[in-house]
């Protein structure tokens, strides 16, 4: 019988050969690389205590004792120190090295309260992770693909800087300063900020010095710009914010020759249009997914919309033509204050920063597990150029380690599941845009 069907009978046939690295490359499998942004929350906030993550219940404080991480909702963003009610933990530079401490991870308890740290110290309200119902689809979502539990912002401090170095791997403006913190005296930020804004710097010995280069830069490139040069589509999905003409929560409303130029229109608003446009076919290869405050995660607003609002995005996704050739990173673009036990390692000057959670999604991304890579925001630009063949923009995305571990190509693309969610699509789709950024830092 063996005979008559290969006419092998007897002899050993060879097992097929391995798949070359060529073969692997991810170009080969993902076309679309979603990049879903959240706001201030660090990594023991959201998956304190999951199995197999570095993640203890239990941290250090100031004083050299360990105190156990409490339970919160977001109800609970809002807190009261004696008699006055506060709504943040302070989160720019200033309290990123207080909370570090020199890598002892013990001075959360000393950051100000307040989104400037303009309050009383915090004590132990940073020390704690969110009720596990009100997160359910994140951690729907972790269950299902990769938790990566070392990605780290590439530099100390808040949304603003971290917002640039997702797009640019860097903010470095000349070769002994780069930017920290947020432009004064507010926003809008970017170009089309008020002519007496001015930015922040930070030098190599980490000192902070004012004023720097008004927001509307051209010192460094980003990455579209390499996207551009190979004929990649790309959409930066934000929200509108103030009454200003194109202000617009966007990273490249800094960079000048975006702002003044064609790809501004590639910057799209309202954000919920990402709801919808998968199933129009009009997701393109590259995209950035920025939130609307009110479901952003940001303590300010003790809203719960926004693991629906993720989960929403993701089912729009999963649901089109485009889920089987997707990778979605979502993660959080600082920590917001909130403890987290990981020591970042020091890189340069600017961080990195204190570590924020991630999950990959794509139906090639390996089920359930925790990968312990270290990752920073520059490892998310290098993924994007090895999927569409970019030239680096030789900035954190050269020495970062990519995403390419998370994924296992050898693997039939997986069947979409559906996050359940709270608050379904259609109801963002119907609200109105509140106006704010999702980090406004300007006031305590």
């Amino acid at each position: 019988m063996l005979a008559a069907c290969g006419g092998n009978a007897g002899q050993v046939v060879p097992a097929p050969p391995a798949p070359s690295v060529v073969a692997l490359a991810p170009g080969n499998y993902i076309k679309h690389v979603v990049v879903i942004v959240q706001e201030n929350r660090s990594f023991e906030n959201i998956f304190a205590g999951w199995p197999g993550a570095d993640a203890p219940l239990r941290g250090k404080i100031s004083t050299g004792a360990t105190v156990t991480l409490h339970q919160m909702t977001y109800a609970d963003d809002c807190f009261t120190i004696d008699g006055q009610q506060w709504c943040d933990l302070g989160h720019l530079w200033h309290q990123a090295m207080q909370g570090w401490n020199n890598g002892k991870m013990n001075g959360f308890d000393q950051e100000a309260v307040g989104t400037t740290g303009g309050g009383p110290r915090a004590g132990t309200i940073p020390y704690a992770y969110l009720d596990h119902a009100e997160i359910a689809p994140y951690r729907t979502l972790a269950a299902q693909y990769v938790l990566a539990d070392h990605m780290f912002p590439t530099e100390f401090g808040t949304s603003f800087t971290a917002h640039q170095d997702l797009i640019a791997g860097t903010t470095q403006v000349d070769s002994t300063h780069s930017l920290v913190d947020i432009p004064l005296p507010g926003p809008p930020w970017g170009c089309e900020a008020m002519p007496q804004t001015f930015t922040q710097l930070v030098n190599l010995q980490r000192q902070i010095s004012t004023p720097g280069p008004f927001p509307c830069f051209d010192q460094y490139a980003t990455i579209a710009d390499t996207l551009d040069a190979k004929h990649v589509s790309w959409k930066y999905y934000a929200p509108s914010v103030g009454v200003f003409a194109g202000s617009v929560w966007s990273a490249f409303s800094a960079i000048k020759h975006v702002y003044y130029g064609p790809d501004w229109n590639k910057v799209v608003t309202p954000e919920t249009r990402v709801l919808t446009d998968p199933a129009h076919g009009a997701l393109p290869e590259v995209s950035w997914v920025i939130p609307d405050l009110l479901w952003s995660d940001h303590p300010v607003v003790q809203s719960n919309l926004g693991p629906s609002w993720v989960g929403d995005v993701v089912n729009a996704i999963g649901h089109s033509k485009y889920w089987k050739s997707t990778a979605i990173v979502l993660l959080w673009d600082d920590w917001g204050g909130f403890y987290d036990n990981v020591p970042p390692k020091q890189l340069d000057y600017v961080g990195l920063g204190i570590r924020v959670p991630c999950v990959i999604i794509s139906p090639y991304a390996r089920k359930g597990q925790v990968v312990h890579t270290q990752y920073e925001f520059g490892s998310i630009l290098k993924f994007i150029e090895e999927t569409y063949g970019l030239a680096s923009l030789n900035t954190s995305d050269h020495r970062a380690n990519s995403l390419t571990d998370s994924f296992d190509f050898t693997q039939a693309p997986r069947k979409f599941v559906t996050v359940p969610t709270k608050y379904p699509a259609s109801y963002f789709i119907r609200q109105p845009q509140s106006i704010k950024a999702p980090d406004d830092d300007d006031s305590d």
